[in-house]
């Protein structure tokens, strides 16, 4: 590997002054080297030797405002901003119209959190630089923390107008059309951008990712595949053409575009995830296995692995593997919700119902909120003829859930089991008006209440 001129100076000075270190001979350096060599060792996290090598800077060249400078950038790197906005009130003096030195106040603002006093700083850095699209880069950025995006899309696009191959601007630009959700302006963008420079794989990555947005799959996977053929090693176009085909079912494309990601790099727990939903929707079921499991092994803490393997089975209506499954993502972590909810749903289906119960119930306690879910622990609770409980999991329901037919069905039901009439005849003229039609729920759940006279003349009333 061969090295440029400015790495073979640099290394040169950098050997020249850890000699200088070890042997305790003081060398000279010009200040353009010293400069060089204190940003290196604060690129490489080596503090004490950018330290070392400020001091002897300033005291070989005291008068230097590019070391001066430099000492700026060391203090706010410190977090010593009083002193480094003091000696950048001593370079204004020497050198009023120093850009840099304008760069680096903005910069304090900024940690400070006046990012006002930043823009306004860095717009006088403006006029005194002729490196126009750092600056403009800069401002963007003092706009997105203060989430004025549009404001910041200007400035990243002035950027790219200034340097087209300036990715992190375009990446920038993107993430503001993204979060004022405009794809169709983000798109029109791209396409202008991509007919001055139609070589651009990021471009094209990026307006197939507009495509998906707003559903067009097919123009999606035109554009993922122009970022391909510009750079074959382009993994996450890859990755997004096989979710685009996905979108269209053309499963066996889908499963084509993240082996090739395969092919890349190394194993993907979520590449093996989307492989096997591929084969699952080709009734591949063995296929689907297969990479499911290559899923867990790969990443044990993917739960959307363990969850997929765990509704492979209960759509098979193999209860018993499922509970398997769910048991050992349990184990691996037993604050995870969503497993739990399965647990709940898998034993219901193997009459487990007191271990139903434990699972519904944990699932709620980490924040399982979903109508369903209360909706089955009441029905688990009426099977064991736990009707009280039954019913004030339910009126919990409500307090979450207003206004659901679900759940005023049930508790009208439950209510007449327990006899407590003017209750029941209460929630049962509240389900009937929130949607008669599914009245029947009440003989699905409370056949008993449902052949009760009083009850079916109640709902022939409401009907009329």
């Amino acid at each position: 590997m061969f090295m440029n001129d400015e790495d073979e100076n640099l290394n040169l000075s950098l050997s020249r002054f850890e000699s200088m270190l070890k042997t305790n001979k003081v060398l000279f350096f010009d200040s353009e080297e010293f400069e060089n060599i204190i940003l290196h060792y604060m690129d490489s996290g080596k503090l004490n030797l950018a330290k070392k090598a400020l001091k002897l800077a300033l005291e070989q060249h005291p008068n230097s405002i590019g070391l001066k400078l430099v000492q700026i950038e060391m203090l706010v790197f410190n977090d010593r901003l009083d002193a480094a906005e003091k000696l950048i009130q001593e370079i204004y003096r020497i050198d009023p119209k120093n850009e840099e030195a304008y760069i680096q106040h903005a910069s304090i603002y900024s940690k400070k959190g006046e990012h006002k006093k930043a823009i306004d700083t860095l717009n006088i850095a403006l006029g005194l630089t002729d490196d126009l699209a750092d600056v403009y880069s800069l401002i963007g950025m003092e706009y997105l923390y203060i989430d004025e995006l549009e404001n910041a899309k200007y400035y990243f696009i002035k950027c790219l107008e200034n340097d087209d191959e300036d990715q992190s601007a375009l990446y920038n630009i993107v993430y503001c059309y993204d979060f004022l959700d405009q794809p169709t302006q983000a798109i029109k963008f791209l396409n202008e951008f991509i007919d001055q420079q139609p070589y651009s794989e990021v471009a094209w990555h990026q307006i197939g990712r507009q495509y998906m947005n707003i559903k067009d799959y097919q123009k999606a996977v035109q554009a993922f595949d122009f970022a391909t053929i510009i750079d074959e090693q382009f993994i996450g176009a890859h990755l997004e053409k096989g979710k685009a085909y996905e979108n269209l079912k053309e499963y066996k494309k889908a499963i084509e575009s993240y082996n090739i990601t395969l092919e890349i790099d190394d194993a993907s727990s979520y590449v093996f995830l989307r492989i096997g939903t591929c084969y699952e929707a080709l009734n591949q079921n063995q296929k689907a296995l297969k990479y499911y499991l290559k899923t867990v092994h790969e990443d044990p803490l993917l739960d959307k692995g363990w969850i997929a393997i765990t509704d492979f089975y209960i759509k098979l209506g193999n209860f018993q593997k499922a509970l398997f499954y769910v048991n050992k993502a349990i184990a691996i972590d037993e604050q995870n919700k969503l497993y739990w909810r399965r647990f709940a749903v898998i034993n219901k289906e193997l009459n487990f119902f007191e271990e139903a119960v434990h699972g519904y119930s944990k699932a709620v306690e980490l924040g399982d909120l979903f109508l369903d879910t209360w909706l089955f622990w009441a029905d688990t609770l009426q099977i064991l003829g736990e009707f009280e409980a039954a019913i004030q999991k339910l009126l919990e329901a409500s307090e979450i859930h207003n206004d659901e037919f679900e759940i005023e069905y049930r508790l009208a039901g439950l209510y007449f089991i327990e006899e407590q009439n003017e209750k029941a005849f209460y929630h049962l003229t509240n389900a009937l008006h929130l949607n008669f039609k599914n009245h029947t729920i009440l003989e699905e759940n409370f056949p008993s209440v449902w052949i009760n006279p009083l009850v079916q003349e109640h709902i022939q009333k409401h009907k009329n």
